[in-house]
């Protein structure tokens, strides 16, 4: 077993393959935390130190015993109204107006298999591959009760957190702050790995010291955002990609949320993460369920890789699902680059043969095929097909496309509408609007509310309806804004609605692949906006960035990486000048970076050189040969783009007999240095053959000294090396 609880000391103990997480109850029934790093045995209750501390108040179970302090003690449910001055996960205010709840231990289970999550998004894993271990809090007061949730995959070195709150109370209460996961350091000097950004330029790293006081991420916008990702990590100063301790936090959720950093005054570590506490104030009446959603925990005392690879792996096995988890993704030309909203039928068809001609295995319509929609500014939320613009019906287009022997899917937004449409015409009721004040607008849309389950139930049959009209299988979901007005009609406690809203998303996608289980779905929010764990539960893929530009996106994938695999990542080629930055880089530079991704294009194949044709048919079938080592193999950063002159990254497979490494040289200088990349996760005292040039290297020196770069001259090149193992 994984789990086991002591009976002797009341102390439970979660072991994965090298790391273990231990907490106890204590004499009074609290939940103390007691360790979580590299696997170790033994009690680590003997690290706990009390003292008589100034101004830290005690519980009145601990009578005249001044050195009992949950000030000052690590635990893994801290909550407002226990003497704890540092941020809680839980903040309850009561039927009768007053905050506080004083949760103890009531009892525990601990079973075979992953625990799921009723309406959520959740890892999971079967008997044999997961464990649950469900602690029993309860508030003798008011009986408000918690249920911890730990999940177990020791293989992966992955735990993860959630909770289940029930009200059996005699009133209506009101949940006021919820985070899933705790980490209380008692000691240690860390960084935070924060990723931050803005739309087209997302998840950029900051790393900066863990200072007294507080450091807060989170998003407001009501989707995870662009400004800030829903994952953090906590290392050592000196932790670098190959040594040293790190643990990863990230959220399976994809609404607003707060992460904290607290270093506090006795130089104690405290990092929640959990469901943002503004505009948040979740209503439960007596009976009622509130399900927390997950945060999965990962540590790893072998540096940064180590620790991406176990996310990675976690979410390609045990978070994804549906037919394209594992199967090959085809690669696909989507059409808003090539024609924006200006198309027909017959411009489409047109693009899809060219596409066929050079291998492309699938075509994508874009935004304006549906409604009165021939800018952004109309029709959305009329999701009916405008066969007067395409002069056909939708089904007889996919029948002509696939006829080429290509795929067809097409893009949507459903959570939002215009004002200038039918449905908002005849539902203005049915958007997320204060009463008496006009609404924010942004990108001349609004949302909405599909905290309505009415709402969502139509939204879906009419796009079902579309669906149904040809065998489309592959849908963009698109979502280009955050929300605002944060206002239901169909409540009077506003403070769910945030909350309610996503789970109607959740609800709406849910159905969608249960009725179409061969959908590829691809998330999107301006690309990178929803660009979390969340959604990948529904959407193996998504829209990394609406920044195509190739030097853009060799940072942006890689900030991306830390936190998530590369098949999950959407990645293509666009035209020059990049219709973003402007840049003009090499079509061989834009395939590299594209291939650290799902692969595919996005311009108009009709202003193509000839030559330019045949570089993509070659990128096309090198894509092919490597698409499973890219998309299971062992992902290595090699450099980091945000301060050195090449972005380079590697795909070791796991038996380490294939590698593939890629690079873009970011800058050009006169009398230029040379670059040196020391790849990874070779089999030591092995020999490798790199297979264009069919020279041989002992894997240790390339390892230990590195290969260099050719020395080319030109902007932004970029450099593909393939490696099999070989006898010496």
């Amino acid at each position: 077993m994984s789990i086991i609880f002591s009976e002797k000391d009341n102390t439970f103990i979660l072991h994965t393959k090298d790391t273990t997480y231990q907490m106890k109850v204590d004499r009074y029934g609290f939940l103390l935390h007691l360790y979580y790093g590299r696997r170790t045995e033994g009690n680590m209750e003997y690290l706990l130190r009390y003292a008589d501390r100034g101004f830290s108040g005690n519980p009145y179970d601990a009578g005249t015993d001044r050195t009992y302090s949950m000030d000052a003690l690590p635990q893994e449910l801290p909550c407002q109204g226990t003497g704890d001055y540092r941020s809680p996960a839980v903040i309850v205010k009561n039927t009768d107006g007053s905050y506080g709840c004083d949760f103890r231990y009531r009892g525990h289970q601990i079973r075979e298999g992953k625990y799921h999550i009723e309406g959520l998004p959740a890892v999971y894993a079967d008997e044999g591959r997961g464990e649950t271990l469900e602690i029993h809090l309860e508030d003798p007061v008011t009986k408000v009760q918690i249920t911890l949730l730990y999940g177990v995959l020791s293989d992966l070195d992955i735990i993860t957190r959630s909770a289940r709150i029930r009200n059996s109370g005699g009133g209506k209460i009101y949940l006021e702050k919820v985070q899933a996961a705790c980490l209380d350091w008692l000691y240690g000097e860390y960084d935070l790995i924060s990723f931050y950004g803005r739309h087209a330029m997302e998840r950029n790293v900051q790393r900066i010291p863990v200072a007294h006081g507080a450091h807060v991420i989170g998003s407001r916008r009501g989707t995870s955002s662009h400004q800030y990702n829903p994952m953090m990590i906590l290392a050592g100063h000196e932790t670098t990609e190959d040594a040293g301790s790190c643990y990863a936090m990230s959220f399976v959720y994809s609404g607003g949320f707060k992460g904290e950093v607290e270093k506090d005054q006795f130089n104690q570590t405290r990092a929640l993460l959990g469901l943002s506490d503004e505009l948040f104030s979740y209503p439960l009446e007596t009976g009622e369920v509130f399900h927390v959603p997950e945060v999965v925990l990962t540590y790893s005392s072998q540096g940064l890789s180590k620790l991406s690879h176990n996310l990675h792996r976690c979410y390609r096995e045990h978070l994804c699902r549906g037919k394209y988890k594992d199967a090959h993704r085809p690669v696909l030309l989507n059409s808003w680059e090539a024609s924006y909203f200006d198309f027909h039928g017959d411009s489409i068809y047109e693009l899809a043969k060219q596409a066929a001609d050079l291998g492309i295995e699938m075509l994508v319509m874009d935004d304006g095929w549906f409604g009165k929609r021939d800018d952004d500014n109309s029709g959305l939320g009329d999701w009916f097909v405008n066969e007067q613009k395409l002069g056909e019906s939708l089904g007889s287009l996919v029948e002509r496309i696939r006829a080429l022997g290509l795929k067809f899917g097409i893009w949507l937004e459903p959570e939002c509408v215009n004002e200038d449409s039918e449905l908002y015409r005849e539902h203005p009721d049915w958007v997320l609007a204060v009463p008496g004040r006009n609404p924010v607008r942004a990108r001349n849309q609004l949302v909405l509310d599909f905290s309505r389950k009415e709402v969502v139930d139509y939204i879906y049959e009419k796009v079902c309806n579309v669906l149904d009209q040809g065998k489309i299988e592959y849908v963009k979901w698109d979502m280009n804004r955050s929300l605002s007005d944060c206002f239901s009609r169909n409540t009077p406690d506003q403070g769910r609605v945030l909350h309610d809203y996503v789970l109607g998303l959740y609800d709406f996608l849910e159905r969608l692949i249960g009725r179409y289980p061969d959908l590829l779905l691809e998330g999107c929010s301006g690309g990178g906006g929803r660009f979390d764990a969340g959604m990948l539960y529904y959407t193996p893929q998504i829209w990394c960035s609406d920044n195509t530009d190739a030097l853009d996106r060799v940072r942006i994938q890689y900030g991306t990486s830390f936190g998530y695999p590369v098949s999950s990542v959407g990645s293509h080629v666009s035209a020059v000048p990049n219709h973003q930055t402007g840049r003009l880089t090499p079509l061989r530079t834009r395939g590299v970076t594209a291939m650290a991704g799902t692969f595919g294009y996005e311009l108009d194949l009709g202003s193509l050189l000839e030559v330019e044709k045949e570089q993509i048919r070659e990128q096309i079938r090198e894509y092919l040969q490597h698409e499973d080592l890219i998309r299971n193999g062992r992902y290595y950063r090699l450099t980091d783009p945000f301060r050195e002159e090449a972005g380079a990254w590697e795909f070791v497979s796991e038996d380490g007999r294939e590698v593939l490494v890629g690079a873009v040289m970011q800058e050009i200088h006169g009398n230029m240095t040379v670059t040196y990349l020391r790849l990874k996760g070779l089999n030591p005292g092995q020999w490798y053959q790199e297979q264009k040039s069919g020279d041989i290297f002992a894997s240790d020196a390339l390892m230990e000294a590195g290969i260099p770069l050719p020395e080319q001259s030109g902007e932004y090149r970029a450099y593909q090396m393939y490696f099999k193992m070989v006898e010496a």
